[in-house]
């Protein structure tokens, strides 16, 4: 059965425009056929600000695999490209976030779908609503577009020009 994903990717090490499109790339491969893929955005860091700026990117995907799959896959590509895991929202090579899977709401001890930051992010509802806007929220029953509108985060997001 074809499911729709929404994945939200970020770079703030090395050649971050590289570590997208080669996680993009892995994706494809071993997740399945990326059906949009937003514009790049260049954001400060969030959380601990103390670091390189990020370039964020989200990606709409079909996938076959269940939604434990779809993690286990995307923890494993990060690990691949050399993504190692020191501080909570520390530098990353690579950080890839299920958003979405389908309009469903999945809790598990490893899993939290949708993820639970959506609405607190413009670095990710800002990529996000370019691809998949009008997609309601299934906890708030809202839009993308809606959740962007009515968040309180201050922090800038650019479009990162070539």
């Amino acid at each position: 059965m074809e499911h729709k994903i929404c994945l939200h990717l970020g770079s703030n090490l090395g050649n971050q425009k590289q570590n997208l499109k080669t996680a993009i790339l892995k994706i494809a491969e071993e997740v399945g056929p990326i059906i949009l893929k937003s514009s790049i955005y260049r954001t400060e860091a969030w959380g601990e600000t103390e670091q390189p700026d990020f370039l964020n990117q989200s990606i709409l995907v079909s996938t076959e695999l269940s939604a434990a799959e779809v993690l286990e896959t995307i923890l494993a590509i990060e690990t691949e490209m050399g993504r190692i895991r020191e501080k909570r929202w520390g530098p990353r090579l690579i950080d890839i976030d299920l958003l979405f899977y389908d309009d469903l709401i999945i809790k598990t001890p490893s899993l939290t779908v949708p993820h639970p930051q959506i609405p607190f992010r413009n670095f990710v509802l800002i990529p996000t609503m370019e691809i998949f806007g009008d997609f309601l929220h299934p906890v708030f029953n809202l839009s993308i577009e809606e959740l962007y509108l009515r968040s309180k985060d201050e922090g800038e997001v650019y479009l990162e020009l070539d």
